[in-house]
């Protein structure tokens, strides 16, 4: 069994509740999933975790302050993550609003630490993103996303 790290910062409660699917979809292929706002987590435990999956609202189209901090905090980790899946998520005002670039900000975090993200021929090729509050299309790609990182995660540890 995989062990994953959902961790966000939401104001207005949307990247909380697509942490939320994406851990439901974890646990839909039997990881051990933990879902933490980036105020309660702790860089130190990240290296417990087999995937990390770090979502953050959109804002001028970067990543929120918090998440970029912890982030900037886990560079004393560096070599620490190497093997182990990434992942990100976001959402957005509205379309237009730099979802992707958001998303591809935290990859490139994730990827400097040695982790390996997959993406997805289908839907949102980078990771999940929302448009405001995860509309139906958004909760299903959410709730795949978490079974596709827990499948990877899975795979990962065992070999």
């Amino acid at each position: 069994m995989s062990r994953v790290l959902i961790v966000y910062h939401s104001r207005t409660g949307n990247t909380k509740r697509m942490a939320e699917l994406i851990a439901e979809g974890a646990r839909d292929e039997g990881a051990e999933v933990d879902v933490k706002p980036v105020r309660e987590a702790k860089v130190e435990e990240l290296p417990e975790y087999d995937a990390i999956v770090v979502g953050s609202p959109t804002y001028y189209g970067c990543m929120a302050a918090e998440v970029k901090k912890f982030l900037d905090d886990s560079v004393r980790l560096h070599g620490d993550l190497e093997g182990k899946v990434g992942g990100a998520f976001s959402s957005s005002g509205g379309i237009g609003g730099g979802n992707e670039t958001t998303v591809m900000s935290i990859l490139q975090a994730l990827l400097i630490h040695g982790m390996i993200v997959q993406g997805t021929s289908e839907g949102d090729h980078y990771g999940p993103v929302a448009i405001g509050k995860p509309d139906g299309r958004s909760e299903g790609l959410c709730r795949e996303y978490g079974r596709r990182v827990a499948r990877l995660a899975s795979k990962l540890a065992s070999s």
